[in-house]
């Protein structure tokens, strides 16, 4: 018998390949870090340290965000409710202008990371400031992150200057680039908050180095707005006009493409990051999600940050998304179970370019796996898995969350963080928050 690291057995598995090739009791067997095998009575084959009885559990890959800021679990809830330039100007930026530091971001992105991996995600994209707080946490804890600071025209957190924010992220991209839980990107905030210039800089970075360009495109009406009023053209179009858009670009949110514009996402490869709560809250609108699939674009989902959203759980996130759009369009078969549940994990591993090493569960891919408690009473009875998850499901029916063959939750207890540390600091923050002179 083969010796290896960690064998699950008994569980009912969803691979979320390109067949959708299922086992409806079958085993996972794990070594150096990677899936070895899958099917049934492995158990005969292998000798594993480690054994994970999965009876009356799904397992899944594990989930993918692919757009959050992670450090604004310290935001959470704070101006709620204000149209969207009240809540920005009197109170994120304000806040954010005090306090962002290190030690905001590696407390707020400890938060984070905990309730992620309690709601079983293995995988997320972060746009904010101080990464290597953020970079730091990943590796405390075993989660997998590409992070990206934010850059701006104008003197933020991060950087004083465009250009300064464009260097730091060079060295961070050297710094991690070796990194099998930490992929470095680059991220220019906007079209509205960074030149033509800035954007042909960065973009020059992600080819130089071979990263992904994280943005945020087409967000709100007044975005598509203030493009058309500076240069005469829409969001994505303005992207094509000043040289960068490709097959690199991950673009958060699109919520206003234009059907002109969405044949140019699919025409240059572009992959989308659809965040509907963090929309619907903010009333930014409904993202042409399945017209965007028809056409031939990647989509994964993401949370946003959880100041906008208000929670990090991405089965909630295709829960909301497959509901908005057979409502919104008026059609009970867009959106189906199985093409939800592919945005949290092929379809984000793909949105990332990531495919290659998760986002399904096939050999030779990471193992990063989840396990969903299907004996919970919402879940049952049973009738497909799909279905359940992503109707009745919530993040919390999340039992075991492995990353790379390392057991991060068993019996639903984060193992790599301590939960009264991590409310601490939230009831530490929220204290500072509330004294703000």
């Amino acid at each position: 018998m083969e010796n290896i690291d960690l064998l699950i057995i008994n569980a009912h598995i969803l691979t979320m390949d390109d067949n959708l090739t299922e086992y409806p009791n079958g085993d996972i067997a794990v070594k150096d870090r990677k899936i070895l095998e899958i099917g049934e009575n492995l158990s005969n084959k292998y000798k594993p340290e480690e054994t994970i009885d999965a009876s009356n559990k799904i397992a899944l890959p594990g989930l993918i965000n692919t757009h959050t800021h992670a450090a604004m679990t310290l935001l959470r809830g704070y101006g709620s409710d204000n149209p969207l330039n009240v809540w920005l100007e009197q109170y994120i930026w304000p806040v954010e202008g005090k306090f962002v530091s290190y030690e905001f971001v590696k407390d707020g992105t400890d938060i984070a990371i905990y309730e992620m991996i309690r709601n079983g995600v293995t995988t997320f994209v972060d746009m904010y400031f101080y990464e290597n707080a953020v970079a730091d946490s990943i590796l405390e804890t075993g989660v997998r992150g590409v992070l990206c600071t934010g850059i701006l025209d104008f003197p933020n957190p991060g950087a004083k200057t465009p250009d300064e924010g464009i260097e730091k992220t060079k060295q961070f991209i050297q710094q991690y680039k070796d990194n099998e839980f930490i992929f470095p990107c680059i991220g220019p905030h906007a079209p509205y908050t960074c030149s033509p210039e800035t954007l042909r800089k960065a973009m020059a970075v992600a080819q130089d180095y071979d990263v992904l360009f994280h943005i945020h495109v087409a967000e709100t009406e007044w975005e598509v707005g203030e493009i058309q009023k500076r240069y005469g053209t829409t969001p994505v179009k303005h992207l094509n006009n000043v040289g960068v858009l490709n097959e690199r670009v991950l673009a958060a949110h699109m919520v206003h493409p234009t059907e002109e514009e969405i044949e140019l996402l699919a025409q240059k490869n572009v992959k989308v990051a659809h965040c509907p709560e963090s929309n619907l809250k903010l009333a930014s609108g409904i993202a042409p999600v399945p017209e965007m699939i028809e056409a031939g674009v990647t989509v994964g989902v993401g949370t946003d940050g959880t100041a906008s959203n208000d929670d990090l759980d991405i089965i909630g996130e295709i829960h909301t998304s497959a509901l908005i759009h057979k409502g919104y369009r008026k059609n009970p078969v867009v959106m189906n179970a199985r093409q939800s549940l592919a945005m949290a994990t092929r379809e984000g591993a793909k949105a990332l370019r990531l495919e290659d090493k998760i986002g399904t569960l096939e050999k030779n891919k990471f193992a990063d796996i989840i396990l969903i408690n299907k004996s919970e009473v919402h879940l049952q009875p049973m009738f497909d898995p799909y279905t359940q998850i992503v109707y009745s499901g919530k993040g919390l029916d999340v039992d075991t969350v492995v990353v790379q063959g390392k057991i991060l939750m068993e019996n639903q207890e984060v193992t790599v963080l301590d939960k009264k540390e991590i409310l601490e600091k939230a009831k530490m923050w929220r204290n500072k928050i509330q004294n703000m002179e």
